[in-house]
């Protein structure tokens, strides 16, 4: 008696053991590629349970979310013999389980790897301006020559972004410099174009004070009114030059 039931007990022992080796459970952004014997054994499994051989079957279990991948700082030389220390990010997914595992070793390390190095070359072929300021159009050219070179592994790339360039101390403070330069030229632009306007008013004003005489008189008038409001011990009275043509004529006859 006794040992039929440390028989049976065995068995239900192998039996729970083959059962909890047997038995897998994926998420809903999980999938199990199977190898049956090292082969692989298509579709992957999942989400949801399912069965395995024990023994027979080898489970590897794949994350279908997207993945952000932080780039380290690179050292670039841009096209216009610049030193800058670049870092990006990307953002990528796997869309063929079975490619992620059988066509490379370590999808993350490749994908890493691939980042780099087309990070220097891409950032190499622009100046540091168009690195600074058409930062849209160098994310598009990454992400898209890495999503190229990641498609074999069944990887999409979603998303490359650049998010720091550390310039030297010593070109930071010629940019500056040159950035201070362009304002004073933009003032001094500025200003000229105001005298200009200004010049432009007042030959139009002089046009029709010549046509018309009151209009001198008036602005003359306005101006002694301006003059008046004001505090000071000391005023100087402009006098139109033709009140002064009656005498100017008969000092000239007398003479």
């Amino acid at each position: 008696m006794t040992a039929a039931f440390i028989a049976i007990a065995a068995v239900v022992v192998i039996v729970l053991f083959l059962l909890s080796a047997s038995v897998r459970v994926a998420r809903e952004y999980e999938r199990g590629v199977i190898f049956r014997l090292g082969r692989l054994h298509s579709p992957p499994k999942g989400p949801g349970l399912f069965l395995l051989i024990p023994v027979v079957d080898k489970m590897v279990r794949v994350d279908l979310r997207t993945v952000t991948l932080n780039i380290p700082p690179q050292e670039v030389i841009t096209k216009d013999n610049v030193p800058v220390r670049v870092n990006a990010v990307a953002y990528f997914r796997i869309i063929d389980p079975e490619k992620a595992i059988v066509q490379v070793e370590n999808f993350m390390v490749a994908t890493s790897q691939i980042s780099q190095t087309t990070l220097r070359s891409v950032l190499g072929q622009h100046v540091l301006d168009e690195l600074l300021a058409e930062r849209d159009k160098i994310n598009a050219i990454l992400q898209e020559i890495i999503d190229e070179a990641t498609s074999p592994w069944g990887i999409k790339v979603s998303i490359v972004e650049v998010k720091d360039v550390e310039i030297p101390s010593g070109m930071q403070r010629a940019m500056a410099r040159q950035a201070e330069a362009e304002r004073e030229r933009r003032a001094k632009v500025i200003a000229a174009e105001g005298e200009f306007q200004a010049s432009e008013r007042l030959k139009d004003a002089a046009n029709v004070m010549s046509q018309n005489p009151i209009t001198l008189q008036l602005r003359f008038l306005q101006t002694m009114l301006e003059i008046s409001s004001e505090r000071s011990t000391t005023t100087f009275l402009p006098l139109p030059i033709e009140l002064f043509r009656p005498f100017m004529g008969g000092a000239g006859e007398s003479s």
